[in-house]
């Protein structure tokens, strides 16, 4: 599956040619978006990259834990990739209904089986292997792994960059240059060299921490949900998520905030899981055979490094995905912020030579660090709730608004006018103001209040608790 440039003969010249920094989804997509334009699109990984089926990987440290694909980032995959939601499928990867196919705890209360989203559910180590295979269909991509890049080249005006060096041979020329490379980028760095000043940085930490391990399923013919959720709550900030995978595999993600977060001990795991708000994790798993010692992984914070406000931008680079802005992953919106912003590149691109997308560099840059600004809105906000975020202390608009949001929860629970959008928003299929139409807020203000109910919650009542779990 790799290449070499021994393909990509530089005695064709750079001017038809793009590079891409970062074999994540972000970079294969904007691959993808860039092969519409350019002759020639060169993916650069500094992992060595798996080419017999889906493997970890170094690079995507947070692989081993839960990931939801959501309806929204499926569909602009899909249009980028046709055909790729099948290949998953056939894959292993599992096409879902939220919340109805959940057991599903809200900060509020249970959710019913009321009208929700999509998802897509399959190992981070599946989906990027799958989505890498279609796009490598392409003969105009390929993949140059095992390459550590060191910095930018500059053109001969200083203003402009025209390629990228490498730690293992000669430079690689290119009209334009994309860094994916995540939350480990080092484009401030590489514009600095350049004579660029460092982006203001927006950062929010609620100190989450993950710790996940696979299990066999173990058979009941009466199960009834293929998957569980129980949310913690600024007072009690422990949760756990449980989605199937293929191989009859349960990947379980357990959460927690500051002194919180679960532990990476074979017995203190499961005696986590008996902490939380509702049995249900612990009696799903008690009888389960683990397949694995658990996993812990803790950057989680959201950060903006804000490349989009700088007075002054060099031609033929943009940075794309978590190497401008990262969200707390609890929330599931990583992969379809990074299918957003793929869109949003095909989109600016459109129409566009070589030399004039390389021009309109700043716009945009612009343009696809937009495609963070719902995501960073809703993880922002929510991570401001918890005592122990470091951060700018929400003001007093955004505590109106987590006041609301919180009736908006209660109401989503049950109320199907008020969970298809809030699936909606959440899903970042719809914008966040659908949520504060006049018919939506009457609704929610007359009909839904803030929640009474003790900190502990049993089954929830569509579902019945095992005969022996003494709930």
């Amino acid at each position: 599956m790799d290449d070499d440039t021994d393909n990509h003969p530089e005695a064709h010249g750079a001017h038809d040619h793009a590079v891409v920094l970062g074999a994540g989804l972000a970079g294969l997509l904007a691959a993808r978006a860039l092969a519409q334009r350019f002759a020639r699109v060169t993916v650069v990984e500094r992992d060595e990259l798996p080419d017999t089926g889906p493997a970890f990987r170094p690079g995507v440290p947070q692989s081993r834990h839960v990931h939801v694909l959501w309806s929204r980032g499926l569909d602009l995959m899909e249009g980028l990739l046709p055909g790729v939601t099948r290949e998953l499928l056939a894959a292993g990867a599992a096409l879902m209904e939220t919340p109805r196919d959940f057991l599903w705890l809200s900060p509020a209360d249970w959710f019913h089986p009321v009208p929700g989203s999509r998802i897509l559910i399959g190992s981070r180590e599946l989906i990027d292997w799958t989505v890498r295979r279609e796009v490598l269909r392409d003969e105009r991509i390929r993949v140059r792994s095992g390459s550590t890049v060191t910095g930018l080249v500059a053109g001969p005006d200083g203003r402009s960059v025209t390629g990228v060096r490498l730690r293992e041979g000669d430079p690689l020329p290119a009209r334009f240059v994309v860094d994916a490379t995540g939350r480990t980028s080092r484009a401030p760095a590489w514009l600095a060299a350049l004579g660029h000043p460092a982006p203001a940085t927006t950062r929010y930490d609620s100190h989450l921490g993950y710790s996940s391990r696979y299990y066999e399923i173990p058979p009941d013919p009466a199960r009834r949900w293929q998957g569980i959720y129980v949310q913690g709550r600024p007072e009690s900030p422990r949760g756990g998520v449980l989605v199937p995978l293929d191989d009859g595999r349960w990947l379980v993600t357990l959460t927690g905030n500051g002194e919180h977060a679960p532990p990476t001990g074979e017995e203190e795991f499961l005696d986590f899981t008996r902490r939380l708000r509702s049995p249900v994790l612990y009696d799903a798993l008690r009888d389960a055979k683990p397949l694995s010692a658990p996993t812990g992984y803790r950057n989680t914070a959201n950060e903006w490094r804000h490349f989009e406000r700088l007075d002054r931008w060099p031609a033929g680079f943009v940075v794309l995905g978590d190497a401008v802005c990262r969200v707390n992953p609890v929330y599931g919106q990583g992969m379809t912020v990074a299918a957003l912003a793929a869109d949003a590149l095909a989109g600016a691109i459109r129409g566009l030579a070589p030399r004039e997308i390389a021009a309109a560099s700043r716009r945009i840059q612009r343009r696809t660090a937009a495609a963070s600004d719902v995501a960073w809105q809703i993880a922002t906000s929510e991570d401001m709730r918890y005592p122990e975020t470091d951060g700018p202390p929400p003001d007093r608009a955004t505590k109106v608004l987590q006041a609301y949001m919180s009736r908006v929860i209660v109401g989503a629970n049950a109320d199907p006018e008020i969970s298809r959008p809030f699936f909606g928003v959440l899903s970042l299929a719809l914008p966040p103001n659908v949520l504060l139409s006049p018919g939506t807020v009457i609704r929610v203000l007359s009909k839904w209040r803030l929640p009474t109910s003790p900190e502990t919650a049993d089954y929830p009542p569509h579902h019945s608790a095992p005969a022996d779990s003494g709930a």
